[in-house]
This record gives C-alpha cells, structure tokens and sequence, in this order.
C-alpha cells in the first residue's frame, strides 16, 4: 500500500502522443477560435481553452502535446474537447487517437527544514547533484520509479519524472526513506 501525502500537489501534467495521419496547421488555426500558428516562432500551433485550463501544442504530422493540466480528470476532458475541435475543423482523426501521460511535476513540502549538506555527506553521490552556487536545490535521481527530486532547504520538494500519480507517491517514498535519518538527526 502506498503511504499518502497530504501535502502533494500536481503541477502539471504533460501528455503527448498521436491523433491523426497529417494535420493542416494553417486551416485548424483559421477555423479554431484560440488556436494560434506563428511558424516564425514555433513548428505547431498552439490551441489554448480555458476549461479545463490547458495547452495543445498541434503539429502537421497529427502528433500533439497537451501541458498545463492539474489532473487526470481534466486530461480526459481537455483532449476529448481539442480532438471535438479538430474533428469540427475537417481533421481526419485516428479512429483510436494514441495520448498517454509523459510527465507528472508535483510539489511537496516535507513541514521542515532540510541541511541539503548532511543528506549530500550521507548518501550515494551518483544519485545526487548540489552545487549551491549554480542552483540553490538538491537535485536527487530516483532510479525505481524513475523520477527526479529538488529538494530545498526551505523542506519544499518538487517531484518530477512520473507517468502517474502512483510513480510521484513511490519515488517520494524512496525520497524519505532516503532521507528520514537525517531528518531526525535535525530535530
């Protein structure tokens, strides 16, 4: 059973994947209210709603990237409105559209301070970087799940690299169990 976290919040969720053979970047972005194309800028176009609050990032080769999503129930609703829009736009859709989950970013805070200097002196160095002159965080490689942990010394954490909620709760399980020596050695 996985231990919950009363503070964890989803950041965004990014998903991407396949909805069509092609896509006609000029026509969507012409017929879609929202949906922007500036080829000078960017190789897609971008169609932004506003409920779910969300960004589709739409390419000519009929792939799309979704970002800017706080939960799994908006995903569903976000894509079945761009696919709805495409399809009223003339897109030939796939007859089963192929987006799943790439990224889940989530932040925790621990409840107290955290001597990034001990849990560097204590753990294994390759799964950690800290260079407090180039970036005040930890940055700790969690292998299985495979997620990256920023902790700060404020005991504010942001969990990245997860392809469900699941994968952020274990790796952050894997985090404290890493690190609750030293939090205890703190007290």
């Amino acid at each position: 059973m996985v231990k919950t976290y009363p503070t964890l919040k989803i950041e965004n969720i990014v998903a991407s994947g396949i909805i069509a053979k092609d896509i006609n970047l000029a026509e969507i972005s012409s017929k879609i209210e929202g949906c922007e194309l500036n080829t000078k800028r960017f190789p897609g176009a971008v169609y932004r709603i506003d409920e779910p609050r969300m960004a589709s990032l739409i390419f000519s080769s009929g792939k799309v990237v979704l970002t800017g999503i706080r939960n799994e129930q908006a995903l569903e609703t976000g894509l079945e409105k761009v696919l709805s829009s495409l399809k009223d736009a003339g897109v030939k859709l796939l007859k089963e559209p192929k987006v799943a989950v790439t990224n889940i970013v989530c932040s925790y805070d621990i409840g107290q301070f955290i001597n990034l200097n001990r849990i560097v002196a204590r753990l294994s160095l390759e799964a950690i970087e800290y260079e407090p002159e180039q970036f005040p965080g930890l940055v700790y490689r969690i292998k299985d799940p495979k997620i990256v942990a920023l902790l700060f010394s404020s005991g504010k954490i942001i969990l990245t690299g997860g392809k469900s909620l699941d994968d952020v709760r274990k790796g952050l399980e894997v985090l404290e169990d890493g690190i609750k020596d030293i939090l205890e050695d703190q007290k």
